[in-house]
């Protein structure tokens, strides 16, 4: 089974990898519209690194399911 049919398969069956999925996404159109601007304020661009430390650690929970799905059902 590939990565990209883990990932679909979880968003359906696994509500905390669905929540995490949206949330990444969220922050990654909200952060569309921050890299936008031509400048930044320094607020906004305090504002910008923690939305991308927190997409990064939604990203790196995403990944932590996939791979404790792989290995519980023996898909290294």
């Amino acid at each position: 089974m590939k990565e990209q049919e883990i990932v679909e398969l979880l968003k359906k069956e696994n509500e905390e990898f669905r929540k995490l999925s949206e949330e990444h996404r969220t922050l990654d159109t909200v952060l569309a519209e921050i890299d936008s601007k031509r400048y930044l304020t320094q607020e906004e661009e305090l504002e910008r690194k923690k939305l991308q430390k927190q997409k990064l650690l939604k990203k790196d929970r995403m990944a932590e399911l996939v791979r404790q799905y792989k290995k519980s059902h023996s898909l290294n």
